[in-house]
């Protein structure tokens, strides 16, 4: 990645892409009164320089997938290209370096038993640099976005604007065939490919890509997330948590902690911990302020466990060839 100064511009189309990730540049330059080409211009800068990328993300739940939060203990020799193989499969996502380099934490989408398994008992278990595995199941809807706001810029107003009309999940598992897993491929390589494109990769006409695109995305199976290094905003410490919450109020600390402004991602697991929440910060010093007042402050949380994020080897997109 490029060293990249973002202005107000820049960070207006960032959070224009958060809130609608495949929004027309003409839509976003009204948005931000400036010209398309401006926004174009901008787009293209940041994304050429590895800063920012729009990715197709698929909701697992929808489709029967059942969602795994690992985390790897290893030699520290063994790491970088451990993480490096995590990152190539299809199935992992939000593959990190913690610790100094002595452990890895990736989330997993499985479609069914044999495709976890694979990871998890047979793959990892004869990798002889491996000393530890704990895999947490993503328990039903336990999961909250979190509320991170470092990337938000623009106006109330602006975001109405932008925002599109909200998924509803169709009733049962949304079956998926042969083109629109590689529909979903594309677009988790690149969220924004054009309907051109998407149309040669799939052998539909551009007319079905677009439909089945919006059926994909109007079922809450199909959204848009922005690829960004919260370092590019000015946030460099980003850190794993792994809580034990007393059970009867999993759900009330799963709120709270979502509703923190420095979390980004939080959820029910099981396993020794069952609480786990992915937090940014600007420093070390913001770091210790949110444990120590923040999740300080939750009595129902008996132990915290943190691992500070040293490398992100994948984020929700594919990763792209170098």
């Amino acid at each position: 990645m490029e060293s990249v100064t973002l202005d107000g511009v820049d960070r207006g189309l960032v959070h224009a892409l958060q809130v609608d990730g495949r929004a027309a540049f003409a839509k976003v330059a009204q948005v931000l009164g400036v010209s398309e080409n401006t926004v174009a211009r901008r787009y293209r800068r940041l994304r050429s320089a590895g800063v920012l990328r729009v990715v197709g993300s698929v909701n697992g739940s929808l489709l029967g997938y059942t969602s795994w939060t690992i985390r790897i203990r290893c030699t520290p020799d063994a790491a970088s290209a451990l993480a490096a193989a995590l990152a190539r499969r299809p199935d992992t996502f939000w593959v990190h370096d913690l610790s100094g380099g002595t452990e890895i934490s990736c989330t997993v989408q499985a479609r069914d038993e044999s495709e976890r398994d694979d990871l998890l008992m047979d793959k990892l278990p004869r990798t002889g640099r491996v000393l530890d595995v704990s895999a947490h199941s993503l328990l039903g809807d336990g999961t909250g976005a979190g509320g991170w706001a470092g990337s938000e810029w623009l106006t109330e107003d602006q975001v109405a604007r932008l925002r599109p009309d909200p998924p509803v999940p169709e009733d049962g598992v949304v079956d998926l065939d042969d083109g629109d897993h590689a529909l979903l491929a594309a677009l988790s390589r690149d969220g924004r490919t054009s309907y051109a494109e998407l149309s040669a990769g799939t052998g539909w006409s551009e007319s079905t890509v677009k439909r089945r695109l919006d059926h994909l995305r109007r079922t809450g199976v199909l959204v848009f997330d922005v690829d960004i290094p919260p370092a590019a905003l000015g946030y460099r410490t980003e850190a794993r948590l792994w809580m034990v919450v007393r059970p009867s109020a999993l759900v009330r600390v799963l709120d709270a902690v979502s509703d923190h402004p420095e979390t980004t991602f939080t959820a029910i697991t099981t396993g020794r911990t069952n609480l786990v929440a992915a937090v940014v910060c600007r420093d070390s010093r913001d770091l210790h302020r949110y444990l120590t007042e923040r999740v300080g402050a939750l009595d129902d949380v008996h132990s915290l466990e943190t691992a500070p994020l040293i490398r992100t080897v994948k984020r929700a997109g594919a990763v792209l060839p170098r």
